[in-house]
């Protein structure tokens, strides 16, 4: 089991303690093991009992609960706990705008699953409870329609995961069977519904066996068939299509599967794109594209907008890769809520290649993730300066993540604001606010002369928490007129900017920075999913701020500064 996992149960157990009205300081306990194990660089799962108990903040209790929780797959206090309370009341534990007492509260009134609280909150029941009101159940009820219309969607990682291990399965027994990913996940969605490939038909004999062995796999029977097999992963419940395809139609079914419905209907000489692909066979899809006349589409691309044209004048954009990223520019260390050092960080950087960190943590106001004091800024950039001066070929960007005050204003006075390199200002309290109270409040940040990117603009976490509403055109705009680039922040929970505004950006003329807003050396990569977002938008290597060389960045930074 990963650490998360592990710490998720831990926090879920606390969570159902306290439900239930246990001991205050028995849960605090919890907690405070929690908090600090989120910030150690060990593997739980590899440790023994004995080397648990002596971790700071554990103890035996705790140890041994991780300790059966990794060799069973929970501890039987968990499993317990959770025979007693409604699955219903479990999953309110999730919903914004509910604490502890007032899911306890609800619970006592006889409301004990999401259905009955919508329910309630569209009778108003809610708002005449005790220590509720009228605010706090359209809030209730807002989270609630935005999880319904979640529904059947699944995380980014937690999708390629599943394919990659379905994609890994099948090669391991037939290494030479041609497979492809197509549908949403190769679209580069920022959230998946299915994964589909398609698979050689002469192999559909001993693929269908393998897929119905499958120990992840739950098959669906009745809806297999000659030329297809349906079924989804045990764990997940997310659906799985496999259809057989024969090599001359490959290019043809390949497309068909890996474009959006506008894209698809789209019109050439009086017939859709769909018709032209399905009436005859490619076995490519460069065939396909070839055959309009057309520069290759890349499926991420396939949205039936500006690519249509530029396809057709062949002045499609060579997109933005993996292997274009010189440097990361926005990482936390445990200066403020990171899990590793700014030396680990910058070894880190170094052992995949870049030739750059820009660190960025949480300023002064963002206490609940250890932000930084005007000290702490002094005691960082003293600490920077010295491991730059051990790194010939690499550099540490001071940085910063300056909160967004409400009145639009930043975290620091001018005199600590102009020691930093570079600065990205965004919004992490007071979500709750109009389109125009947002977008005045991040043009007022744009606006400010220390200002290099806006951070997640939308403030959007996927599948849990709507953001708050923008009028983006109008943000985009003053990013554009302040020369301040906009980041797109590649967690997979954010990916935001969005990637429908990505192609005004860049028709504005602003640049675009592909963050991982990492908080551990584990996930500088996750800018893999940043970039899938940048290039459905279109983004190319020029126009992304962290393909810079070290020295053009640097002149860029003491530009805008």
């Amino acid at each position: 089991m990963t650490n998360a996992e592990i710490l998720d149960q831990i926090t879920l157990y606390a969570q159902l303690l306290e439900l239930h009205g246990e001991n205050p300081f028995k849960i605090r306990s919890y907690h405070y093991a929690v908090q600090h194990l989120e910030k150690q660089d060990i593997e739980l799962s590899k440790l023994t009992a004995l080397e648990l108990e002596k971790l700071p903040n554990v103890g035996k209790a705790i140890a041994g609960k991780i300790d059966e929780a990794r060799t069973n797959g929970q501890f039987h206090q968990l499993t317990e706990i959770l025979a007693k309370t409604p699955a219903g009341i479990v999953d309110m534990l999730d919903i914004a705008g509910l604490g502890i007492k007032k899911v306890q509260f609800l619970w006592q009134a006889g409301i004990e699953d999401t259905a009955m609280l919508l329910q309630a909150c569209e009778e108003n029941k809610i708002a005449e409870m005790k220590g509720f009101g009228d605010k706090t159940q359209e809030n209730i009820r807002q989270s609630l329609l935005f999880r319904i219309k979640q529904e059947g969607r699944y995380h980014l990682p937690e999708a390629t995961f599943c394919a990659e291990q379905l994609e890994k399965y099948l090669h391991a027994t037939l290494p030479a069977l041609p497979l492809m990913l197509v549908g949403e996940l190769r679209q580069g969605y920022e959230t998946i519904a299915s994964l589909q490939f398609i698979a050689d038909l002469a192999y559909r004999p001993q693929v269908q066996e393998l897929l119905n062995n499958a120990p992840f796999l739950l098959p669906e029977m009745p809806q297999n068939s000659l030329f297809a097999w349906a079924g989804k992963v045990k764990e997940l419940g997310i659906a799985v299509e496999v259809r057989f395809v024969g090599q001359a139609r490959w290019g043809s079914e390949a497309f068909a599967l890996s474009a959006s419905p506008k894209h698809l209907g789209a019109t050439f000489k009086q017939k859709t794109l769909l018709q032209m692909a399905v009436s005859q066979d490619f076995a490519t899809e460069e065939a396909f594209y070839q055959s309009l006349g057309w520069g290759y589409v890349p499926a991420e691309m396939r949205e039936g907008t500006f690519e249509l044209e530029l396809a057709s004048k062949n002045t499609l954009p060579t997109l933005l890769t993996a292997k274009d990223l010189k440097g990361v520019l926005h990482a936390h260390s445990t200066y403020s809520d990171g899990k590793h050092s700014l030396q680990q960080m910058a070894e880190a950087c170094i052992a995949e290649g870049f030739g750059y960190l820009g660190i960025t943590d949480h300023s002064k106001t963002a206490m609940y993730a250890g932000g930084l004091s005007e000290g702490r800024v002094l005691q960082q950039i003293a600490e920077i300066d010295k491991l730059n001066a051990q790194y010939p070929n690499f550099r540490i960007f001071k940085g910063i993540e300056s909160d967004i005050l409400p009145d639009g204003s930043l975290d620091y006075a001018e005199d600590i604001l102009k020691k930093f390199d570079f600065v990205i200002a965004s919004i992490h309290a007071g979500f709750k606010m109009t389109a125009e109270k947002a977008t005045e409040r991040l043009i007022k940040a744009i606006e400010n002369p220390y200002t290099t990117i806006l951070g997640h603009p939308t403030g959007r976490l996927l599948l849990r928490r709507e953001g708050y509403p923008v009028h983006m055109e109008k943000v985009i705009e003053a990013c554009a007129q302040n020369k301040v680039a906009i980041e797109i922040n590649a967690n997979a929970w954010r990916l935001d900017l969005d990637w429908r505004w990505v192609r005004l950006a860049l028709e504005k003329g602003v640049m675009l920075s592909v963050n991982p807003d990492s908080h551990s050396k584990d996930s500088l990569w996750d800018m893999r999913w940043g970039i899938l977002t940048g290039r459905k938008g279109g983004l190319t290597a020029s126009r992304t701020l962290n393909t810079f060389s070290t020295e053009s960045l640097t002149e860029y930074f003491n530009q805008k500064r």
